[in-house]
C-alpha cells in the first residue's frame, strides 16, 4: 500500500487548484481544496468548520484567525485565515446565498444543515487528483502534507512545522516531509567547498 504523498510540483498544484474553478465550476469543492491547501488542518477539522468560526457577521468581515480544538489532538490551534482562503469563501459565500452563522462551510448539496462526509471529500479531491493527472498516491491528507512540504521548501524550520502540525514527536513531521533522494541530491549539489 502506498502513501499518502504531497503534491510537490507547483505546475500540477496549480492544476489541482483551479480544477473545479476552471473544469467543473464549483465553487464548494474549489474551497475544500484552498481552504485545506492553505490551513494545514486534517479533513475532520475541516468538516467541522462553521462559518461564524471563519466569518465575524456582527462586523460582516472574514475573522483574522480560526481558532480550533483539533479532534485528533484535543490541542487547540490558531490559524491565520490568509488572502487566499478568505477570497475563495467570499465566493464560495455568494455561491450559497451567504453562509448561515451556524452552517458548516461545506455542506451536503442534499442536506444544507450537515458538512459533507469524509468520503466526499475524499472522492472531490481524488477526482480532481486523476483529472490532473497527478502521479503520487493523493488523499485528503495530501492537503495537510502539500502545506507542510511547501512550507518546507520555502525555507520554514521543520520545528516550526511542526508546531503548526501539533506534532508531539519530530519523526511524524519528518514523515509529512516525504523528503526524497532528489532533494537530499540537492542539498549536495548545492554545496561547493
Amino acid at each position: 500500500m502506498s502513501r499518502t504523498q504531497p503534491i510537490r510540483q507547483t505546475d500540477q498544484l496549480a492544476e489541482f487548484k483551479n480544477y473545479y474553478l476552471r473544469e467543473h465550476s464549483n465553487p464548494r469543492n474549489y474551497a475544500l481544496i484552498i481552504f485545506g491547501l492553505n490551513t494545514a488542518l486534517r479533513i475532520s477539522d475541516i468538516l467541522k468548520t462553521t462559518w461564524d468560526m471563519v466569518y465575524n457577521f456582527e462586523n460582516q468581515r472574514y475573522r483574522d484567525h480560526l481558532y480550533l480544538r483539533e479532534q485528533k489532538t484535543g490541542k487547540n490551534t490558531v490559524i491565520p485565515l490568509n488572502h487566499a482562503v478568505t477570497h475563495t469563501l467570499e465566493s464560495l459565500r455568494n455561491a450559497s446565498s451567504g453562509g448561515q452563522k451556524d452552517n458548516f462551510l461545506f455542506t451536503s448539496h442534499k442536506n444544507q444543515k450537515k458538512p459533507i462526509s469524509r468520503c466526499q471529500a475524499y472522492r472531490i479531491i481524488k477526482k480532481a487528483a486523476v483529472d490532473t493527472q497527478l502521479p503520487e498516491p493523493i488523499s485528503c491528507h495530501s492537503l495537510r502534507k502539500t502545506f507542510g512540504y511547501h512550507a518546507w521548501k520555502n525555507g520554514t524550520p521543520p520545528a516550526l512545522i511542526m508546531e503548526i502540525f501539533n506534532h508531539s514527536p519530530y519523526q511524524i513531521t519528518k514523515r509529512y516531509l516525504c523528503i526524497e533522494q532528489d532533494e537530499k541530491d540537492d542539498v549536495f549539489w548545492g554545496i561547493d567547498l
